[in-house]
């Protein structure tokens, strides 16, 4: 898996350089998200791994899926993506390109995991915490791990911050055992 990371970064980072040079991130976003979501279809991956097709015969099956939302500089990617044979990356491709737009655009993902399910007040105040912390724009993305047994985990890019009572019970569990 983190191979396939390393392979996709330099393909997101170009159409990247390319959508902001143009000015056209959402046009290129909504192709790479499209790219994607065709290379995790059983029919299409049966066509991406199968080696005896030519990889422009790969690219063009690709190309026509995604109609509209390849212009021709997105369907030079595709092609590119598969004289390399590398569409398999494609998700890995559109998950780094959604990074740099965000990052552009000042915008951090971030997601709060709790044990039970969070109110408005409550997200709108963790929002505005990370907000102060970050000094950027979040995008807070929720959900319920009961495991937790309280309180919340929340994870911005390379931020994690554990304020959960599973966390805290195995602090202590830690220190106790030194």
């Amino acid at each position: 898996m983190s191979e396939q990371v390393t392979l996709a970064r330099p393909y997101a980072r170009a159409a990247f350089e390319l959508a902001q040079a143009e000015n056209a991130i959402e046009r290129w976003k909504s192709a790479v998200e499209t790219l994607a979501a065709l290379s995790v279809m059983p029919d299409v991956q049966a066509v991406i791994g199968d080696p005896r097709l030519p990889p422009m015969v790969q690219a063009q099956i690709l190309i026509d899926a995604g109609g509209d939302a390849f212009d021709t500089e997105a369907s030079n990617l595709v092609r590119v993506l598969a004289e390399n044979r590398r569409l398999d990356v494609a998700p890995e491709i559109a998950a780094h390109f959604e990074a740099m737009a965000d990052a552009a655009a000042g915008t951090v993902e971030a997601e709060a995991v709790s044990a039970y399910p969070l109110d408005e007040a409550q997200r709108k105040q963790l929002v505005e915490a990370l907000k102060r912390r970050l000094g950027k724009n979040v995008n807070l993305q929720t959900r319920e791990d009961p495991e937790l047994l309280g309180g919340v985990v929340v994870r911005a890019g390379d931020l994690v911050i554990d304020g959960s009572l599973k966390g805290r019970l195995g602090q202590m569990a830690r220190a106790m055992s030194r």
